[in-house]
């Protein structure tokens, strides 16, 4: 247990890295503003990504599967609440429903033995 929340953790921190050297990019105009930042910050975020998912094969006993959907649940969640909280973006239904759809993934994927 103590791996996957490990993981988790590692992988939040991963996908916070990356929507901000993507979206905030974009959004913002840092890319053009600071571009070796920008492309510095790829190093911590792809650390991050390579810890969450060493952690989570460890707590797996060795599956890859389970890493990728969790890490895929987690990467939608962040996106949505980062998404609403900096930039301002509505959750609409659609985006709702995807979001309980990512939850059940990784409830799935951490809860069925």
């Amino acid at each position: 247990m103590n791996r996957l929340l490990t993981g988790i953790v590692y992988g939040i921190l991963g996908q916070v890295l990356s929507f901000l050297q993507l979206q905030g990019s974009i959004k913002y105009g840092w890319y053009t503003k600071y571009p070796i930042i920008i492309l510095l910050s790829s190093i911590p975020a792809s650390w991050f990504y390579l810890k969450s998912v060493e952690a989570f094969v460890y707590e797996f006993n060795g599956d890859i599967w389970p890493s990728r959907l969790i890490g895929f649940g987690i990467g939608i969640i962040v996106f949505g609440l980062m998404s609403f909280f900096l930039f301002n973006e509505a959750i609409n239904l659609k985006t709702f429903i995807c979001l309980i759809l990512a939850c059940g993934i990784l409830g799935i994927q951490i809860f069925w033995k």
